[in-house]
């Protein structure tokens, strides 16, 4: 099922996942253990802190990653924002089992220690932590598990581990990939809940006595570190990038970062680091503006609207000499040639229900919108050019609207849990599940020519960039994106190879 170069990347990705989580967890247990600690003893501030902690944990994922892009030193793309992310998440459980396992502790054995003449001190680290090292490894063992879930997500923005073949999976609609990521994940989980589970346990009936680890403890750890060490060796052993190339979060976006990237490779000295499937626009913008990532490839209308919020232009010409000299003004991006091909937004429906309503435009879909499900992505219903306007030109109102990743809506509706999405008119499975564009009759969006977009900074640097990507303008035609879009989603392709072949058939090569 898995070729030698799967399980290769599986190994690398592995590595890359139980970093994120190591790290995290050293830092969380060096914040998060200290602090439970002194809330026992300074209890007014209790409540406080752990209702801090407790409302950090309520926040979704996406959107501490989506916070931290702007924050800096913190924040960006790649592992450091999605290690304080991590880090966040994992403070509750550690603040809050070590405050009450301490505070459990029976009263009488603090008085026999003060007895003693026990220091405060000394009764901490000789008697209450001991005590309740049961709980406090509990704590651990949660805070672990909760790492490990939400480190996949760390793949939106350029984190890496196993969550890389989930949104890779998932864009593509490839169970496989799915698996890639969701069963090396699950294992690293379940086995870290065991042996913290087992020695959590062994604390329970036995504590530990002056502060000496038993010889089976010390067996496991050092199996444990000498695991995680080899495979963070793997992991950083490899060739250092020079530059990243990024892309949004679907199949033709994900095509066309690495489109960029093997040009560059093939073309040129430069090493280049995918940051694939990063997310919407925003987050694609962001990491090019900061330079965190080299370029990607964006369209004029969604630059136009979305990030210049510019009212809405027809000309294409027009647009694009626009989006140039704003993103040179404003943010010292270069904007490129157009590739050569335009996605607008496309409103798709099954064929059997446009044949049954006999319905082929917008307009005429309009009226049968009160009973019909609508299937979103989060941004299209926020954006300027999205939903909110559209449905005031068309006048649509759906009997209800489910909002969803954008890699879930064609397999919504093929298994018709909903009857009209949003999507790109380029896409490849239009044609494979049988569906049908409605014309956009009243001209509401914009044109939406596809252009690479580079850091200017990146391009002073390595000049050899400009004139490979160059090369690449007006070479992808409509019918061509939809073709390689078609063999990623349907035939199951690996986009490394698609691109390759693409490439070579236009002796880009």
């Amino acid at each position: 099922m898995f070729s030698n170069e799967d399980v290769a990347e599986i190994i690398l990705r592995s590595g890359e996942h139980l970093i994120l989580v190591t790290i995290a967890m050293i830092v969380a247990i060096a914040i998060g253990i200290p602090l439970g600690i002194a809330i026992t003893r300074y209890p007014k501030f209790a409540q406080p802190i752990l209702g801090v902690a407790n409302a950090l944990q309520t926040i979704p994922s996406l959107a501490i990653f989506g916070f931290l892009i702007s924050v800096p030193f913190l924040g960006g793309i790649g592992k450091n924002p999605a290690i304080v992310a991590l880090t966040l998440y994992a403070l509750l459980p550690l603040i809050r089992n070590t405050y009450v396992g301490i505070n459990s502790v029976d009263r009488a054995i603090r008085e026999a220690g003060r007895g003693m003449g026990m220091t405060d001190w000394q009764l901490l680290t000789q008697v209450e932590i001991p005590l309740a090292s049961g709980a406090i490894l509990a704590g651990i063992r949660v805070a672990t598990a909760i790492s490990v879930g939400v480190a996949t997500i760390a793949a939106a923005i350029g984190g890496g581990g196993l969550g890389v073949f989930i949104f890779r999976g998932l864009a593509t609609l490839d169970n496989r990939l799915i698996l890639m990521g969701a069963v090396p994940a699950a294992a690293i989980a379940l086995g870290a809940d065991l042996a913290l589970g087992w020695i959590e346990r062994r604390l329970r009936e036995q504590p530990l006595r002056r502060g000496k680890l038993d010889r089976k403890y010390a067996i496991g750890g050092g199996i444990l570190a000498l695991l995680i060490a080899g495979l963070v060796g793997i992991n950083y052993f490899q060739a250092p990038p020079t530059i990243a190339i990024g892309s949004k979060n679907f199949t033709e976006q994900v095509i066309l970062g690495e489109l960029l990237a093997q040009q560059i490779e093939m073309h040129t000295n430069i090493n280049v680091d995918r940051q694939l499937n990063l997310g919407g626009a925003f987050i694609c913008h962001e990491a090019v503006k900061a330079g965190k990532i080299a370029g990607y490839v964006e369209y004029t209308g969604t630059s136009l609207i979305q990030i210049l919020k510019q009212a809405p232009i027809k000309d294409p010409q027009v647009v694009l000499d626009t989006v140039k000299q704003a993103y040179d003004r404003q943010f010292q991006l270069e904007v490129m040639s157009p590739l050569g091909f335009e996605n607008t937004f496309a409103f798709i429906i099954r064929n059997e229900d446009a044949q049954r309503l006999q319905i082929k435009t917008l307009s005429e879909a309009a009226k049968y919108t009160p009973q019909m499900r609508g299937g979103f992505g989060y941004e299209f219903l926020e954006r300027q050019d999205g939903y909110p306007a559209l449905a005031k030109t068309y006048g649509l109102k759906f009997a209800k609207i489910q909002q969803m990743e954008f890699s879930l809506m064609y397999p919504a509706i093929e298994k018709k849990s909903v009857d009209l999405i949003a999507a790109n008119s380029t896409d490849g499975l239009i044609p494979v599940l049988n569906l049908t564009i409605l014309e956009d009759d009243k001209k509401y969006f914009p044109p939406y020519q596809a252009v690479p977009i580079f850091n200017r900074a990146t391009l002073k640097k390595y000049p050899q960039i400009q004139p490979v990507i160059d090369k690449l303008a007006g070479k992808i035609s409509t019918q061509d994106i939809q073709q390689m879009n078609y063999q990623v989603d349907n035939k199951s392709r690996p986009v490394d190879r698609v691109v390759r072949e693409w490439l070579k058939s236009k002796n880009l090569t």
